[in-house]
């Protein structure tokens, strides 16, 4: 017990209340946070882990609210991308793909948060465009939600619909990576200890973040959404400079 950090595991806390209330889960805050204090492949197999719980939980509380029919557009691409992602892991240079990602994810939020009258038609070739990208991400660089929160956010959801959608969405990614991950030799024995504690947290955090979320109102949900978007690039961009 000694070799845990508490900090740790209280910052993985807030990442899964933001996650949620954001509805597009906890790794694209946690990702950012954990780089602080492991390896990038531990952050890799320590997410996937923790992502299952997470995902598991928005799903028990917000399963009302699923679009089986987005899930079928989003989540097929997602699946196939995560794994493709994840094998490539070892071929790219980490630091110039977080880089990528962080630059991406503040223009993009930026955008569409100034530019309020810009729209993505809910079709589903956007669906699958933006499936496709959020699977490959989060198997490439451990995080994808911000990615598939954009283009979820952009479709103009009400709240239980996102978050169950994006929730089974990531279950499905999350499956599947830690396969690849756990190939690739990135669930490191030395970092289970935190397991059993991330799985709780994944069930508290995500609870407290149903009981928040119920008093956002729908016609703000979007900004909030993007907004941390923008936080999480912000985030990013800011863990490199300081590695």
């Amino acid at each position: 017990m000694k070799n845990i950090s508490y900090l740790f595991l209280a910052l993985a806390l807030l990442a899964e209340v933001l996650g949620t209330i954001g509805g597009f889960g906890s790794s694209v805050f946690f990702v950012p946070m954990a780089n602080f204090y492991f390896d990038f492949e531990s952050v890799l197999g320590l997410t996937a882990i923790y992502h299952l719980s997470s995902n598991l939980s928005k799903i028990f509380l917000f399963k009302k609210g699923l679009d089986k029919k987005l899930l079928l557009h989003m989540g097929l691409p997602s699946v196939v991308l995560v794994v493709l992602g994840g094998l490539l892991t070892q071929a790219f240079n980490p630091h110039y793909l977080e880089l990528t990602l962080g630059i991406f994810l503040v223009g993009l939020a930026l955008l569409f948060l100034i530019k309020k009258e810009i729209i993505i038609t809910p079709n589903r070739k956007n669906a699958m465009i933006g499936g496709g990208l959020s699977g490959f991400s989060a198997g490439l660089l451990g995080t994808g939600g911000a990615i598939r929160g954009l283009t979820m956010a952009a479709f103009n959801l009400e709240k239980s619909v996102f978050i169950a959608t994006s929730a089974f969405i990531d279950l499905l990614i999350d499956a599947s990576r830690t396969v690849v991950y756990f190939y690739n030799g990135f669930i490191h024995q030395h970092d289970l200890i935190y397991v059993p504690f991330l799985l709780l947290i994944g069930l508290i955090g995500t609870s407290l973040g149903k009981s928040i979320l119920k008093h956002i109102p729908q016609d703000k949900f979007k900004k909030i959404s993007l907004s941390l978007i923008l936080i999480i690039g912000l985030i990013t961009l800011t863990n490199l400079l300081v590695h």
